[in-house]
């Protein structure tokens, strides 16, 4: 079910006890790149463990109508046949992308520097997102855009004819905009050089020498320069998905905030560039410890097991982990409110054109429910009560967020009265085993009848 299926409410009611081991989704960027990258490759990529979320299969679609051939199989695993570098088709139709802010743009950059036109729509929370972020260096390869005032979807790609590489310095930390470039610069002549100022994820450098690409990167007193070489014959592989780091954060923050809790999260990623929350969890005093830390498919893994912590501690969150961490913000402001002291998050201006702008939607909502916060264009502080001192009872809006959705029914768990969510489909898009999962280990979640 995704964000533009019929609205259902939910709620969450004070729980204790959560036990067992709570298996997550497969990581959802590294989900969206295998697709890409197995229809980018001559031959066929076999995925396993690929998140079965709405935005991952708005990907799977929108390379089909590229296409590639794209199947999956009875024992859940996903063939991509792939068409090579260079290689797209032009699309009949419309591309809907969902609410997917990665897919779209990553599918921007790999199709903008071949031959073809291609326009792309989202749902009503997409369709509000800024592009020129990702169209605007495009245009240096050659590509052409047209989208509504403000850069904004519905909007129409004409991929460059004759392609050339550049050199570019990302502007603002974002792996969406890094791996849009990078994913175009595979069908241009000589070397493309993107430079980062702050570091952001690597899945797709990663994942590019994987695949057999000539990329590397080096840091250097400008920032991280990672140079690709074009016109690569990207071999395909076997990928086994690990699982969401991003995932993940849910069930393990309502377990260090419910008395009495245990869990363990198998298999999760915990590529540096991802553990920003963990790392932040940690030095809140959260009982958080890493097992069988081991490397799968490139990426290093752990099983992640968490336990009730009472003595939470408010932080200082330093600004240069936000890249690391930047999906996570809305859960940790819901631990933050469980802490002793203020919790201060700042360098998280992104957070403000994420699927909503999820600074103003948590503060709302923690509000709501008794907590106090400040907030500033790229900062907020939420000021915490401490265990067993968070009013809840009150209603939250998710604004078509998935995660806005999940953070506040993890509020609801441990607040002394119920919270509800106005709509929890959006959750549908990134964790649609969400209410499985987190009822399985033992929370309290309920639909709730209009």
């Amino acid at each position: 079910m995704s964000a533009s299926s019929n609205p259902f409410s939910m709620a969450s009611y004070r729980s204790e006890n959560l036990a067992g081991s709570a298996t997550v989704p497969g990581d959802k960027s590294i989900s969206h790149r295998s697709l890409i990258l197995g229809a980018l490759a001559v031959g066929e990529t076999v995925i396993t463990g690929l998140l079965e979320g709405q935005d991952v299969l708005d990907t799977a679609n929108a390379m089909r109508s590229f296409g590639a051939d794209v199947v999956r199989d009875a024992d859940e695993a996903w063939h991509v046949h792939g068409f090579g570098v260079g290689g797209f088709a032009e699309p009949e139709r419309v591309v809907g992308c969902g609410n997917s802010g990665t897919g779209v743009r990553l599918l921007m950059g790999a199709m903008a520097t071949s031959p073809i036109t291609a326009t792309f729509t989202g749902d009503a929370s997409l369709n509000k997102r800024p592009m020129k972020r990702v169209t605007d260096p495009l245009a240096l390869f050659g590509a052409q855009s047209y989208g509504r005032y403000g850069g904004r979807l519905p909007m129409t790609i004409v991929g460059a004819v004759n392609p050339i590489p550049i050199n570019y310095i990302v502007p603002v930390p974002s792996a969406q905009v890094k791996s849009a470039l990078l994913f175009a610069g595979l069908n241009a002549p000589g070397q493309t050089v993107i430079v980062e100022k702050v570091d952001t994820r690597d899945h797709t450098e990663r994942m590019l020498k994987g695949f057999g690409a000539d990329i590397s990167s080096i840091k250097t007193g400008e920032g991280q320069v990672i140079t690709l070489r074009g016109y690569p014959e990207l071999k395909p592989r076997s990928i086994a998905v690990p699982c969401d780091p991003s995932s993940a954060a849910f069930p393990i923050c309502a377990a260090i905030l419910t008395e009495g809790s245990d869990i363990v999260v198998p298999n999760v990623c915990l590529n540096p560039s991802r553990t920003g929350l963990f790392e932040t969890l940690r030095e809140m005093e959260a009982n958080l410890e890493y097992q069988d830390v081991r490397e799968e498919g490139g990426e290093p893994v752990a099983n992640l097991r968490a336990v009730f912590s009472p003595n939470l501690k408010g932080v200082e969150v330093p600004p240069e982990r936000a890249a690391s961490m930047i999906d996570e913000y809305p859960v940790l402001s819901v631990v933050a409110a469980f802490a002793t002291g203020q919790t201060s998050m700042r360098g998280v201006k992104e957070l403000r054109v994420k699927e909503s702008d999820r600074i103003d939607a948590m503060a709302t909502g923690l509000r709501a429910n008794g907590i106090e916060v400040e907030e500033g264009e790229d900062w907020w502080i939420v000021h915490g009560r401490g265990h067993g001192n968070v009013p809840g009872g009150n209603r939250c809006a998710t604004r078509l967020d998935h995660r806005i959705a999940m953070s506040f029914l993890v509020l609801g768990l441990a607040a002394n009265k119920p919270v509800s969510i106005n709509d929890a489909s959006p959750i549908a898009t990134s964790f649609p085993t969400f209410e499985a999962l987190m009822t399985g280990i033992g929370a309290n979640i309920r639909h709730l009848s209009e």
